[in-house]
C-alpha cells in the first residue's frame, strides 16, 4: 500500500504539473530558502493523516457500515469538500476538483482497503505540490520551496487558484476515479 500510494500520488501530481508544464501555463521561477522544511512537511503530513483518518478512516466507514457504500461517499465527499472551503471562494472548477479529489481518494481506499495509501496520495499532494513546488494552495502560512506562476489560459492553468483550479486536475481525478473503480471491479472478479 505504501508503493501504490507513492506511484499514485506521483502520477497524479506529476502528470498534471507535465501538462501544464507543457502547455506552457505554469512555470518555476525561482526558489525560496525554507527553514526546517522537515518540519513543514512534517506539519502537511500530519495535516494529511489527520484529514484522513477523519474522513475516510472514521467517517466513511461508519456509515458505510452502518448504511451503505452510495451514502458513505456522498457524506463523506460532501464533509471533506465542506473541510476545503477556500474552494467555495474560487468558484466551480476548485469545488469540483475537491469533489473529485476525495471520490479519487475514496476509490484508493475501496481498492487497498487501507488507509495508507490514500494517506500517502493525499500527502504528497500537499507535500510536493504546495511546499516544494508552490502549486498547490494551503494555509496562507506554509511556505513553498520554489515559486510557480500560473499564466495563460486561466481554465487551463488555474490562474490565482494554481493548479487546484484547472481543468486539467479535474479530467486526471475523473480518469483516476475510473482507473480505480474498474481496478478493484477486476479484483473482485479474480
Amino acid at each position: 500500500n505504501i508503493v501504490l500510494g507513492c506511484i499514485t500520488g506521483a502520477i497524479w501530481l506529476g502528470v498534471s504539473v507535465v501538462i501544464l508544464s507543457l502547455t506552457g501555463v505554469i512555470h518555476i521561477d525561482g526558489r525560496n530558502q525554507i527553514s526546517m522544511l522537515w518540519l513543514w512537511l512534517f506539519s502537511a503530513f500530519i495535516n494529511s493523516v489527520m484529514q484522513e483518518v477523519l474522513v475516510r478512516g472514521y467517517l466513511y466507514q461508519m456509515i458505510k457500515n452502518n448504511y451503505n457504500i452510495v451514502v458513505a461517499v456522498l457524506i463523506s465527499t460532501g464533509l471533506f469538500t465542506f473541510a476545503h472551503g477556500g474552494a467555495f471562494e474560487a468558484g466551480i472548477l476548485p469545488v469540483l476538483n475537491v469533489i473529485t479529489m476525495s471520490l479519487f481518494v475514496t476509490a484508493v481506499l475501496e481498492y487497498t482497503n487501507s488507509l495508507i495509501a490514500p494517506i500517502i496520495v493525499h500527502f504528497l499532494w500537499n507535500s510536493v505540490g504546495a511546499i516544494i513546488l508552490g502549486g498547490v494552495s494551503l494555509a496562507e502560512d506554509y511556505p513553498h520551496l520554489f515559486n510557480m506562476t500560473f499564466g495563460g489560459n486561466q481554465l487551463l492553468s488555474g490562474g490565482i487558484y494554481k493548479i487546484e483550479g484547472s481543468v486539467v486536475v479535474f479530467v486526471l481525478n475523473v480518469i483516476m476515479i475510473i482507473g480505480f473503480i474498474m481496478a478493484k471491479k477486476k479484483k473482485n472478479i479474480a
